[in-house]
């Protein structure tokens, strides 16, 4: 009776993360290119970024904080990782600067490619996380897995070919493909590095993956606060840094912050395979509603793009069983 009823739970949780993951992976992206491409004064996309850090970072404290059950530990905790190693709080640097150049390409690319494409061309950090993972982490991929990543790589370059000259601009939101593109592969290449990199840190320590995303964002945050004067310091100084807010700005900095702590809560109770079909779900939403939300035409070679990077996710997340005897632990995984 006990068993069952544990069954029946983690059956539950499965299907919990993967309405969760979906649509947390739909909702970014579509969120993203709505509010990029929207009518209206522009927010300021690195205040954005700033703000999303400001937000991971308070919530991973909170989180800590509810972990030491006490104000004295927690202080301690956050003293003993952070002020007294500060070799090892220096290492999450490099992924500190990384993560605020990407999130600000991911803005550059939403704005420059519908919602659909964005979601297809994005799923190119699949390649570049593998390749980093060879490379960094010395990991071996099966052969369906380096199958998986050329019919990915064909997938990707069929969408972007649809209707492509990659310098045509939509003549409302002076869409740049060429840009758009361009963007989001050098946040895939930034996405698969700091991410291998992040789990080589994880992996050579037993700080918890809250506390060191409480590291990543300390150190994020004044990186991200000299981007916005770096880049935008006529616009702040003249117009305000939250100009441009109202709720749906609001909802997409929370959305951005909150949605890779969410997935790394709920893929504890999923495995690759629900992560892929989570992600092939989304793709799928996103261009259903780009139909009907930014009048975007599905074309048969669209389709049969997006359909072979569905497939290369399934076939990339496809871990045969081991025999009893050869299992050995799972690497840990950046979400």
């Amino acid at each position: 009776m006990i068993s069952s009823q544990h069954n029946q739970n983690a059956q539950m949780l499965k299907y919990v993360s993967l309405i969760t993951l979906t649509i947390q992976n739909a909702l970014l992206g579509l969120s993203m290119c709505y509010a990029t491409s929207r009518p209206g004064p522009k927010f300021h996309v690195t205040t954005a970024v700033f703000m999303s850090e400001v937000v991971k970072c308070v919530t991973c404290l909170i989180i800590v904080y509810l972990e030491t059950k006490s104000l004295s530990k927690f202080i301690t905790t956050l003293h003993v990782t952070i002020i007294q190693n500060p070799g090892d709080t220096a290492k999450v640097c490099v992924p500190s600067v990384v993560y605020i150049i990407q999130n600000n390409l991911l803005y550059t690319s939403s704005s420059n490619l519908d919602a659909a494409t964005y979601q297809v061309t994005y799923q190119l950090k699949i390649l570049t996380t593998a390749l980093f993972a060879v490379v960094i982490l010395r990991k071996t991929l099966l052969k369906t897995q380096w199958a998986s990543l050329v019919l990915l790589l064909i997938g990707v370059v069929l969408v972007q070919l649809v209707d492509s000259d990659p310098l045509k601009k939509v003549s409302d939101n002076k869409q740049n493909r060429l840009v758009g593109f361009s963007a989001a592969l050098c946040a895939c290449f930034l996405s698969g590095f700091a991410g291998i990199y992040f789990e080589k840190i994880l992996k050579q320590s037993n700080i918890s993956v809250w506390m060191r995303n409480v590291q990543l964002s300390l150190l994020s945050i004044p990186f991200g606060l000299i981007s916005c004067y770096v880049k935008d310091s006529d616009g702040i100084s003249e117009n305000g840094f939250f100009y441009g807010y109202d709720l749906f700005v609001s909802y997409l900095v929370v959305l951005q912050a909150g949605g890779g702590l969410i997935v790394a809560l709920v893929v504890k109770h999923a495995d690759n395979i629900l992560k892929g079909f989570a992600t092939s779900l989304a793709i799928i939403i996103s261009c259903i509603a780009s139909i009907y939300l930014f009048n975007f035409h599905l074309t048969i070679q669209f389709a049969f793009g997006a359909l072979l990077v569905i497939c290369s996710i399934f076939m990339y997340s496809y871990q045969p069983k081991r025999p009893q005897s050869d299992k050995r632990p799972a690497s840990l995984e950046k979400i």
